[in-house]
């Protein structure tokens, strides 16, 4: 059974008044734990857990170092199109968007490679719209084998797949596949996604099962946090995750919770998450799931980031770029959404230094293997 089956199952609206069902003597029982049930989760993600936001940093801080040290990973996204035939009310390649449409080559691929890699980057996360005549299986063919030549990993944010086609990206080359769910909340998804195959709930929700069934090594998986009510979103994530966790246990699973951002033709964000509520919900998970990858883009600010980061952080990006070319063939062209972080990779990297967590542009060489 998919998980599109079991999430028919859930009331959301049972499940919204579940999180307020908790007390102050609750949520200091569940910190103190050292492995938390999902009941678990939905007390540190309520109102009440609020008040104990730096006992639960804390503990998130400890759990991390335990697990991971004092290192964060580095990457930076490849825009290679934004052409799409979707129309989203928060993105800035909708389908009805006005903006100069644009697919790399070959040929400004490499010179987009090139500019990643001179900024030191090694890791490298592949991002289009969702068009899968002119930028599917097809277009990733034939562009991989160039990219692949130059970052250590390769990680891909595009439009759902099939398992045969999951299954070709990974001989390709692909290490991780990043799919975000957006909301969980059927009313709240159907009113933001109006046209093309976004459309379809059960295709999207289906596709972290794809990416397993293909034997990809990590999935990424996550909310947008802005379009319905955070704190059930989150719940119906975390179901989400210990189901592939324990059908698809051979891959590695990340987790990231972006905020609408600013974008030509954007909405206001619907239901905004404070700084404070972001963090409740990061470190919430870390305890959740100590061994779970926590990405945080440059959608964030660099104060938030800083303050962030020695957490419960692995992952960030860093000189990001929103825009196919956006490094070095049309720096000025129409960016997805704007970034708040806008640190060059050396800045990025100093201060993590004087925080005492250690930068790291790739975990593995390519002698040993891949």
């Amino acid at each position: 059974m998919s998980f599109y089956h079991k999430w028919q199952t859930i009331d959301w609206q049972s499940l919204q008044l579940q999180s307020r069902a908790f007390s102050a003597a609750d949520i200091q029982a569940v910190i103190s734990k050292q492995r938390l049930t999902l009941v678990d989760l939905q007390a540190l993600l309520s109102p009440a857990a609020a008040a104990f936001l730096p006992q639960l940093a804390s503990k998130a801080q400890q759990v991390t170092r335990q697990r991971f040290g004092a290192t964060v990973q580095l990457y930076a996204p490849l825009y290679l199109s934004n052409l799409c035939a979707n129309e989203c009310t928060y993105c800035g390649f909708s389908l009805s968007q006005k903006v100069k449409r644009r697919t790399l080559n070959l040929a400004e691929i490499e010179q987009e490679c090139q500019a990643i890699k001179a900024m030191g980057i090694e890791q490298v996360l592949i991002v289009t719209g969702e068009h899968e005549n002119k930028v599917g299986i097809a277009y990733f063919r034939n562009v991989l084998p160039l990219i692949r030549r130059y970052f250590s990993t390769v990680q891909l944010e595009v439009q759902p797949l099939s398992t045969d086609e999951y299954s070709e990206l990974k001989y390709l080359g692909v290490d991780a596949v990043m799919v975000y769910q957006e909301t969980y909340n059927q009313s709240a998804y159907q009113s933001h996604h109006l046209r093309g195959n976004k459309t379809d709930i059960a295709w999207r929700l289906n596709t972290p099962d794809r990416i397993g069934n293909a034997g990809i090594d990590k999935i990424g998986i996550g909310i947008l946090l802005g379009l319905s009510d955070w704190r059930t979103d989150a719940i119906l994530l975390a179901q989400h995750l210990q189901y592939l966790q324990h059908q698809y246990w051979q891959s590695r699973y990340s987790l990231s919770v972006p905020r609408i951002r600013p974008c030509s033709g954007g909405i206001e964000t619907p239901l905004a998450i404070s700084d404070k509520e972001l963090v409740q919900l990061i470190c919430a998970f870390r305890l959740f799931s100590p061994e779970l990858e926590i990405s945080l883009s440059t959608r964030e600010s660099a104060v938030f980031r800083q303050h962030v980061i020695p957490l419960a952080i692995t992952s960030i990006s860093a000189g990001s770029k929103t825009q196919p070319g956006g490094y070095s063939v049309a720096p000025d062209s129409l960016e997805q959404f704007s970034i708040d972080d806008d640190r060059t990779v050396v800045q990025v990297a100093e201060a993590l230094k004087n925080q005492g967590i250690q930068p790291v542009y790739k975990d593995w060489e390519h002698y040993l293997g891949r």
